[in-house]
C-alpha cells in the first residue's frame, strides 16, 4: 500500500511534520509505502473556478484542468491506499496553501448529482493531523470541532472510506518564548506539555499511520 502524507504547514520540523513524521513511522511498521508532499515546496493556487472538470465530454473531465506545481501531486493521489493530511490551525482554520490544496483536491471528484456521486473510483480512509496553539477548551468555543467535523464529512463522501482527525493542542509556537513577544501564554506550562502532552500525541499519530496501513 501507498499512503500519501502532505504537510500543508510552513515549517519541517516543528509540531505538524513531527506529527506526519510519526503517521509515516506508524505506516512503513505495517510494510506501507509513504510519499511525503511538503505544500509550501510547491507554486500553485486554489480552484479556479473554470468547471472544466464538470464540462460534459471534456477533456478534463473527473479532474482538475488547471496545470502548475500541484498538477503531479493530484495526479498521484488515485494510487494512494490512504491519504494523510496535516496542518497547523492559522486564524481559525487550516493553512491557505491546505485550503487551496483541498479545493484542487475534492472538487473535480464531486458531481453535481441528486446521488451525491464521487468519481473518484474507489475507497480509502482520510486522516486530519491538525496543531494549534489554543487550548484544547477553545476548539467547540471557537467552533472548530464544527469545521473539522465537515471536513470529514466532504472526505467521506469524495473518498468513501472513514475519516478521522488528530488534534494537538496548545503546542509551542516557539523553541524558546524568550526571544519572542509572547506574554499571553503560561510558558512553563507550555513547556510542560510538549515534554508531557506532546509525545501521546505523537503516539496516536503512529498509531493512525499503522491503522491506516493495515
Amino acid at each position: 500500500m501507498n499512503i500519501m502524507v502532505v504537510n500543508g504547514g510552513p515549517r519541517k520540523s516543528w509540531n505538524t511534520a513531527t506529527l506526519l513524521q510519526k503517521a509515516m513511522e506508524g505506516a512503513a511498521s505495517r510494510g506501507a509505502r509513504t510519499e511525503l508532499i511538503h505544500l509550501y515546496d510547491l507554486d500553485f493556487k486554489g480552484c479556479t473556478s473554470c468547471f472544466s472538470c464538470k464540462l460534459k465530454g471534456g477533456k478534463s473531465y473527473g479532474k482538475c484542468a488547471v496545470k502548475d506545481g500541484l498538477t503531479p501531486v493530484l495526479e498521484t493521489i488515485g494510487d494512494a491506499g490512504a491519504l494523510i493530511l496535516g496542518s497547523p490551525i492559522y486564524l481559525g482554520t487550516v493553512t491557505g496553501e491546505m485550503r487551496s490544496f483541498l479545493e484542487r483536491l475534492t472538487f473535480p471528484y464531486l458531481v453535481y448529482d441528486r446521488q451525491r456521486s464521487s468519481l473518484f473510483g474507489k475507497k480509502i480512509p482520510v486522516g486530519f493531523i491538525y496543531t494549534m496553539g489554543a487550548p484544547g477548551e477553545r476548539i467547540k468555543e471557537a467552533g472548530y470541532d464544527r469545521q473539522f467535523t465537515l471536513m470529514e464529512s466532504i472526505m467521506n463522501r469524495i473518498f468513501g472510506g472513514p475519516s478521522e482527525s488528530l488534534l494537538a493542542t496548545d503546542t509551542c509556537q516557539f523553541d524558546d518564548y524568550s526571544k519572542y513577544v509572547a506574554s499571553a501564554f503560561d510558558i512553563e506550562a507550555k513547556v510542560k506539555r510538549r515534554e508531557q502532552v506532546f509525545p501521546l500525541d505523537c503516539q496516536k499519530a503512529y498509531d493512525m499511520g499503522a491503522r491506516f496501513a493495515g
